[in-house]
Protein backbone atom coordinates (compact mmCIF):
# COMPACT_ATOMS: atom_id res chain seq x y z
CA UNK A 1 0.00 0.00 0.00
CA UNK A 2 1.22 3.31 -0.84
CA UNK A 3 0.83 6.32 1.87
CA UNK A 4 0.85 10.14 2.02
CA UNK A 5 4.04 10.18 2.88
CA UNK A 6 5.44 8.64 0.19
CA UNK A 7 3.04 10.80 -2.24
CA UNK A 8 4.30 14.14 -0.46
CA UNK A 9 8.03 12.87 -1.40
CA UNK A 10 7.41 12.40 -4.89
CA UNK A 11 4.93 16.23 -4.64
CA UNK A 12 1.85 14.16 -5.82
CA UNK A 13 -1.16 15.59 -3.50
CA UNK A 14 -2.64 13.41 -0.95
CA UNK A 15 -6.02 12.71 -2.81
CA UNK A 16 -4.37 10.35 -4.70
CA UNK A 17 -3.34 7.74 -1.62
CA UNK A 18 -6.57 5.99 -2.17
CA UNK A 19 -7.50 6.15 -5.95
CA UNK A 20 -4.00 4.32 -6.60
CA UNK A 21 -4.39 1.74 -3.43
CA UNK A 22 -7.21 0.90 -5.72
CA UNK A 23 -5.96 0.48 -8.77
CA UNK A 24 -2.89 -1.50 -7.88
CA UNK A 25 -5.02 -3.81 -5.76
CA UNK A 26 -7.56 -4.57 -8.59
CA UNK A 27 -4.64 -4.71 -11.49
CA UNK A 28 -2.19 -6.25 -9.84
CA UNK A 29 0.17 -3.88 -9.41
CA UNK A 30 1.35 -5.47 -6.47
CA UNK A 31 5.47 -4.84 -6.34
CA UNK A 32 7.73 -1.69 -6.34
CA UNK A 33 8.54 -1.89 -9.88
CA UNK A 34 5.14 -2.01 -11.05
CA UNK A 35 4.08 0.72 -8.95
CA UNK A 36 6.81 3.20 -9.51
CA UNK A 37 6.54 2.58 -13.12
CA UNK A 38 2.95 3.26 -13.02
CA UNK A 39 3.57 7.04 -10.98
CA UNK A 40 6.36 7.94 -13.25
CA UNK A 41 4.00 7.14 -16.33
CA UNK A 42 1.33 8.52 -14.95
CA UNK A 43 3.38 11.44 -13.65
CA UNK A 44 4.73 12.08 -17.13
CA UNK A 45 0.68 12.21 -19.01
CA UNK A 46 -0.94 14.34 -16.30
CA UNK A 47 1.63 16.84 -15.41
CA UNK A 48 2.05 15.55 -12.25
CA UNK A 49 -1.27 13.81 -11.58
CA UNK A 50 -2.53 17.76 -11.75
CA UNK A 51 -3.87 17.50 -15.34
CA UNK A 52 -7.11 14.86 -16.30
CA UNK A 53 -8.27 16.55 -19.56
CA UNK A 54 -6.45 16.64 -22.74
CA UNK A 55 -4.47 20.22 -23.33
CA UNK A 56 -6.42 21.29 -26.89
CA UNK A 57 -5.54 25.12 -26.84
CA UNK A 58 -2.68 24.93 -29.87
CA UNK A 59 -1.75 27.61 -31.81
CA UNK A 60 -1.62 27.73 -35.69
CA UNK A 61 1.99 27.25 -36.01
CA UNK A 62 2.02 24.18 -33.30
CA UNK A 63 -0.40 22.66 -35.28
CA UNK A 64 1.49 22.14 -38.34
CA UNK A 65 4.11 20.57 -36.09
CA UNK A 66 2.22 18.03 -34.26
CA UNK A 67 -0.28 17.44 -37.07
CA UNK A 68 1.52 18.29 -40.34
CA UNK A 69 -0.55 16.27 -42.42
CA UNK A 70 -3.79 17.53 -40.97
CA UNK A 71 -2.78 20.72 -40.93
CA UNK A 72 -0.76 21.20 -44.09
CA UNK A 73 -1.13 24.95 -44.05
CA UNK A 74 -1.81 28.09 -41.92
CA UNK A 75 -5.16 28.69 -43.66
CA UNK A 76 -6.49 25.18 -42.20
CA UNK A 77 -4.55 25.61 -39.03
CA UNK A 78 -6.15 28.91 -37.89
CA UNK A 79 -9.56 27.98 -37.99
CA UNK A 80 -8.88 25.13 -35.00
CA UNK A 81 -5.94 27.34 -33.57
CA UNK A 82 -6.73 28.00 -29.70
CA UNK A 83 -10.15 26.45 -30.22
CA UNK A 84 -10.06 22.84 -28.27
CA UNK A 85 -13.70 21.89 -29.03
CA UNK A 86 -13.20 22.56 -32.62
CA UNK A 87 -9.56 21.13 -32.97
CA UNK A 88 -10.78 17.94 -30.74
CA UNK A 89 -14.04 17.14 -33.16
CA UNK A 90 -12.08 17.68 -36.33
CA UNK A 91 -8.82 15.88 -35.09
CA UNK A 92 -10.42 12.64 -33.64
CA UNK A 93 -13.69 12.33 -35.93
CA UNK A 94 -13.99 8.70 -37.80
CA UNK A 95 -11.28 7.59 -35.67
CA UNK A 96 -11.49 4.79 -31.90
CA UNK A 97 -15.23 4.45 -32.46
CA UNK A 98 -15.79 8.24 -33.01
CA UNK A 99 -18.25 9.21 -35.18
CA UNK A 100 -18.07 12.10 -37.55
CA UNK A 101 -16.92 15.86 -36.85
CA UNK A 102 -20.59 17.20 -36.08
CA UNK A 103 -21.67 14.84 -33.85
CA UNK A 104 -18.76 16.15 -30.99
CA UNK A 105 -17.43 12.76 -30.19
CA UNK A 106 -14.03 13.80 -30.61
CA UNK A 107 -14.40 16.52 -27.65
CA UNK A 108 -16.74 14.21 -25.70
CA UNK A 109 -14.20 11.50 -25.68
CA UNK A 110 -10.79 13.97 -25.86
CA UNK A 111 -8.25 12.60 -23.63
CA UNK A 112 -9.12 11.88 -20.12
CA UNK A 113 -7.42 10.70 -16.59
CA UNK A 114 -3.98 9.76 -15.70
CA UNK A 115 -3.48 8.00 -18.94
CA UNK A 116 -5.66 10.30 -21.17
CA UNK A 117 -8.06 7.62 -22.13
CA UNK A 118 -9.12 8.60 -25.84
CA UNK A 119 -11.98 8.05 -28.00
CA UNK A 120 -15.66 6.34 -27.68
CA UNK A 121 -14.33 3.10 -27.96
CA UNK A 122 -11.64 3.35 -25.30
CA UNK A 123 -14.34 5.00 -22.85
CA UNK A 124 -16.92 2.57 -23.85
CA UNK A 125 -14.89 -1.05 -22.79
CA UNK A 126 -13.55 0.69 -19.72
CA UNK A 127 -16.85 1.53 -18.40
CA UNK A 128 -17.87 -2.08 -19.43
CA UNK A 129 -15.00 -3.60 -17.12
CA UNK A 130 -15.04 -0.94 -14.18
CA UNK A 131 -19.22 -0.92 -14.22
CA UNK A 132 -19.47 2.48 -15.32
CA UNK A 133 -20.95 4.52 -17.71
CA UNK A 134 -18.17 6.64 -18.91
CA UNK A 135 -20.36 7.03 -22.71
CA UNK A 136 -23.12 8.82 -20.84
CA UNK A 137 -20.82 10.23 -18.33
CA UNK A 138 -17.63 11.15 -19.50
CA UNK A 139 -16.51 13.83 -17.12
CA UNK A 140 -16.48 11.35 -14.57
CA UNK A 141 -12.78 10.14 -15.83
CA UNK A 142 -11.62 13.42 -14.91
CA UNK A 143 -11.71 12.49 -11.00
CA UNK A 144 -9.24 11.49 -9.20
CA UNK A 145 -10.81 7.54 -8.75
CA UNK A 146 -11.60 6.88 -11.91
CA UNK A 147 -8.71 9.11 -13.70
CA UNK A 148 -6.90 6.36 -12.04
CA UNK A 149 -8.71 3.25 -12.19
CA UNK A 150 -8.94 3.68 -16.36
CA UNK A 151 -5.08 4.19 -16.34
CA UNK A 152 -5.47 0.66 -14.87
CA UNK A 153 -7.69 -0.72 -16.98
CA UNK A 154 -4.74 0.59 -19.85
CA UNK A 155 -2.31 -0.86 -18.00
CA UNK A 156 -4.20 -4.10 -17.47
CA UNK A 157 -5.19 -4.30 -20.80
CA UNK A 158 -1.96 -3.73 -22.25
CA UNK A 159 0.01 -6.35 -20.15
CA UNK A 160 2.41 -3.42 -18.84
CA UNK A 161 2.85 -5.01 -15.74
CA UNK A 162 5.66 -7.71 -17.50
CA UNK A 163 7.41 -4.45 -18.95
CA UNK A 164 7.44 -2.77 -15.42
CA UNK A 165 9.16 -6.35 -14.16
CA UNK A 166 11.32 -6.58 -16.88
CA UNK A 167 12.38 -2.30 -16.27
CA UNK A 168 11.46 -1.86 -20.46
CA UNK A 169 10.29 1.39 -20.15
CA UNK A 170 11.30 2.00 -23.37
CA UNK A 171 8.26 -0.53 -24.44
CA UNK A 172 6.28 0.51 -22.02
CA UNK A 173 6.26 4.04 -23.24
CA UNK A 174 5.48 3.36 -26.77
CA UNK A 175 2.46 1.27 -25.54
CA UNK A 176 1.24 4.13 -23.56
CA UNK A 177 2.07 6.85 -26.00
CA UNK A 178 2.57 5.46 -29.44
CA UNK A 179 6.13 7.05 -29.55
CA UNK A 180 9.04 7.54 -27.35
CA UNK A 181 8.17 11.17 -26.00
CA UNK A 182 9.26 12.14 -22.91
CA UNK A 183 10.90 8.86 -22.74
CA UNK A 184 13.77 10.50 -20.57
CA UNK A 185 11.65 12.42 -18.38
CA UNK A 186 9.27 9.08 -17.39
CA UNK A 187 11.93 7.37 -16.66
CA UNK A 188 13.72 9.79 -14.39
CA UNK A 189 10.24 9.97 -12.51
CA UNK A 190 9.85 6.13 -12.28
CA UNK A 191 13.47 5.85 -11.09
CA UNK A 192 12.56 8.89 -8.85
CA UNK A 193 9.39 6.78 -7.35
CA UNK A 194 11.61 3.76 -7.34
CA UNK A 195 13.75 5.13 -4.59
CA UNK A 196 10.73 6.70 -2.38
CA UNK A 197 9.14 2.92 -3.01
CA UNK A 198 12.21 0.81 -1.85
Amino acid sequence: MINAEQLKKLHIAEQWVDPLNETFDRFDISNPFRQAAFIGQAGHESARFTRLSEGLSYSAERLMVIWPKRFPNMEIAQKYARNPKALANFTYANRMGNRDEASGDGFRFAGAGLFQLTGHANFYHAGQALGEDFVMQPELVKTPRFAALTAGWFWSTHKLNQYADARDYKTMTKKINGAYIGLADREKEINHALAVLT
